[in-house]
């Protein structure tokens, strides 16, 4: 593993990126939740660059930020990756929204509201518990669907040593979570612009 890997990223709590940004000091922020996420409540100012899309083109978006960034998610986990991701290909001065967008409305701060969406760490316990509860009533008449159930469980289990979550990546691609400025072009587009942000 290299140090970026297992380094704890550097954090900014909500109270000090509000006063960066109160102050005309602001970074760029990075949210990398999903668009669905995104519309529903992001940071005025921020951009949406998902986290898979930020992990495959990585290289390309590195190009683009020069300036302090700060990464944004719900909680932290996604925007740790994004900056593991980020930091390995030399992206210096990344630091990651400490409690997330949770943190920041908790802090009262400023927040853009859009039409309400579950976020992806509700689909995802909405996803397993169904699959796990069906499973279980299922094995009254079928008992090997017990294994699916065992299955979803060992991947939950797995998610949460590895901080990254399958089941939660693939919901991100459904359409229900995708927007229609989630691509490449759109967002260095976005990032171009000096009062492109949303």
């Amino acid at each position: 593993m290299s140090t970026s890997e297992t380094a704890r990223p550097a954090t900014l709590d909500a109270v000090s990126l509000r006063e960066l940004i109160d102050a005309g000091h602001a970074p760029r922020l990075l949210d990398v939740r999903t668009p669905a996420e995104f519309e529903t409540s992001h940071i005025p100012g921020s951009y949406n660059v998902p986290l898979d899309l930020l992990k495959e083109h990585r290289e390309e978006l590195r190009n683009h930020l020069d300036e302090d960034v700060v990464l944004v998610c719900r909680s932290g986990a996604r925007a740790t990756q994004a900056e593991q991701a980020l930091a390995g290909v030399g992206l210096p001065n990344l630091k990651v929204l400490d409690g997330g967008i949770m943190a920041w409305q908790a802090a009262n701060a400023p927040i853009k509201r859009g039409a309400p969406r579950w976020d992806l760490e509700r689909q995802v316990r909405l996803v397993a518990g169904s699959i796990v509860l069906a499973s279980v009533l299922g094995s009254v008449f079928v008992p090997q669907l017990k294994w699916v159930a065992g299955f979803i469980g060992a991947g939950l289990t797995f998610a949460a040593v590895t901080n990254t979550c399958a089941m939660g990546m693939m919901l991100g691609k459904l359409p229900y979570n995708r927007g229609a400025s989630c691509d490449l072009d759109t967002i260095v587009g976005q990032l171009r612009e000096t009062g492109g942000r949303a």
